[in-house]
Parts: structure tokens; sequence; C-alpha cells
């Protein structure tokens, strides 16, 4: 089973594809797509499906699992414009037909770290032990994204 991860940003979306066999995850990909801040919401949007798309092409996924949108009171805009992105990333599965998963943020760290509170440090030492990697991966969205990928695989294992 292959499930790429999601981490949505306007700016910097993270992504992370995770093998799921018998044994230990793999790793096959990570990274970030870059947007510039000067540049129209509109055409972000337009380059973050443009970039997608070769993404899921490439790897074809069986699952695209993504962080639910999560708004703090203090910050509405946020997560109104985070829900672009996220709008952006459902119709690019979707379009070919792979399957949705959306968790948490509290959920996904439970997964990886154990406990729902984990700072961004805490998840890419995690991710690194648990990949074996000999360096933090940079920046945080990659790791963030490897840890919507993780989560989704363990919750599916667990379902059985």
């Amino acid at each position: 089973m292959r499930i790429v991860g999601i981490d949505p940003g306007l700016l910097i979306t993270g992504y992370g594809v995770v093998d799921f066999g018998v044994r230990q995850p793999k790793l096959v990909d990570g990274g970030v797509f870059r947007f510039l801040a000067k540049t129209s919401l509109a055409h972000r949007l337009v380059e973050l499906e443009r970039e997608l798309s070769e993404l899921l092409d490439e790897h074809k996924p069986d699952i695209c699992a993504v962080e639910q949108l999560y708004a703090h009171y203090k910050h509405p805009r946020t997560a109104i414009l985070m829900g672009h992105a996220r709008g952006v990333i459902l119709l690019a599965a979707q379009r070919r037909g792979i399957r949705l998963e959306q968790y948490s943020a509290n959920r996904i760290k439970k997964s990886v770290m154990g406990h729902g509170h984990a700072g961004k440090m805490q998840i890419q030492r995690a991710i690194q032990q648990i990949f074996s990697l000999p360096s933090l991966p940079e920046p945080a969205d990659v790791a963030d994204a490897l840890a919507v990928a993780l989560c989704c695989g363990r919750f599916i294992a667990d379902r059985g």
C-alpha cells in the first residue's frame, strides 16, 4: 500500500510518499512545493495543482492522506486560506480516483509521538529515527507530511 501524506500550505506544501508492507514503512519520496508570497492566491493554487498532479501521477499512491483543517479562534483567516490549498489537494486526488483520508493534527502527533501535543522539532526527530535518516528532514513541512502518511498507514493497519 502506497500512501502520500500532504501538509497543506500556501507558501510551502510538504509531501511524503511511504510504502507500507509486512515490515517497517519505507520512505519513497519526500519534499516540498514552494510558492512565492508575492504571487496571487489563484496563481499559487494553480501551481499547487500542477505540482501535486505530477507527484500523484509519478508515484500512483493508493491513498492520499491530508491533515484536517484546524481553526484557532485568534486566527480564523488562516483556516480559511488553508481551506483553499486543501480543496486543491482533495480535488487532485479525487480526480485520479485516489482514496482520501483526513486526520486531525493531534491524532497525527499521537500516532508518531504517543501524545498529541508534540512540537515541530519532536516530529522531525521522530521521523528521522523512524526512517533512519542521516539528518533531520528539512523543512519541517516534510516531516509533517511524512507523519500524516505514517498516521494513515498505522490507522489502516489497526483497523485491519
